[in-house]
């Protein structure tokens, strides 16, 4: 009898420890849930996108404009986007009814410059414009390179070069260059369309 006894000592101790683990399961169980339903705790946010303007500049502190232009002559904006905090590479896009297209550097065959194009999905290129204070329209083109960077100028008839900038709403300014990632001519292919360069708003130096 003493030994049956013995035996049946440690029955009480594993129910107790049952217990135990079941009311923790429990209090989890309860965390976890006020968890998913806490869905506005402030690290969830997303950040808002804020869009910088990309205009066409010269040291007398003349802007211009800058566009994507159709045929039919509908204007579009382009602009570099900011999605975090870190304004040192920013997309540059331009936008059409809600739609972001990819803006690039494409190969420029027997031009002297690499022209600067939006790439519509079925391979249809938008032409990239500044726009002068008299309606004037410049073409908008990679003009040098310096490393795996591409300099983006609008180049004039009369060959007036004008840097390329993108200034955010608070009026912090950054350069628009096109960006290289091979050494290749034809770094990829879009939709069709051998692109040279991917075009990036770049923190200033």
């Amino acid at each position: 009898m003493k030994a049956l006894k013995q035996l049946q000592k440690p029955s009480g101790f594993i129910n107790l420890f049952i217990v135990l683990l079941l009311g923790f399961t429990f209090v989890n169980a309860q965390n976890l849930d006020e968890d998913k339903s806490n869905t506005d705790k402030p690290e969830t946010e997303l950040t808002p996108e804020i869009y910088w303007d990309v205009k066409a500049y010269r040291p007398q502190a003349l802007l211009f404009k800058v566009k994507g232009i159709y045929k039919y002559g509908n204007l579009y904006d382009v602009k570099a986007i900011q999605s975090s905090d870190d304004t040192s590479v920013l997309d540059v896009k331009v936008l059409i009814n809600g739609e972001k297209l990819p803006l690039k550097l494409i190969v420029k065959g027997d031009d002297v410059y690499y022209p600067l194009k939006g790439i519509y999905a079925d391979g249809t290129l938008l032409d990239i414009k500044a726009i002068n204070d008299d309606g004037e329209l410049i073409d908008v083109k990679g003009v040098a390179k310096s490393g795996n960077v591409v300099h983006i100028r609008a180049v004039t008839e009369d060959s007036e070069f004008y840097n390329i900038i993108a200034i955010s709403p608070e009026g912090k300014v950054n350069n628009v260059k096109g960006v290289k990632m091979t050494t290749n001519e034809v770094e990829t292919v879009i939709n069709g369309v051998e692109i040279h360069a991917h075009v990036k708003s770049l923190k200033q130096d």
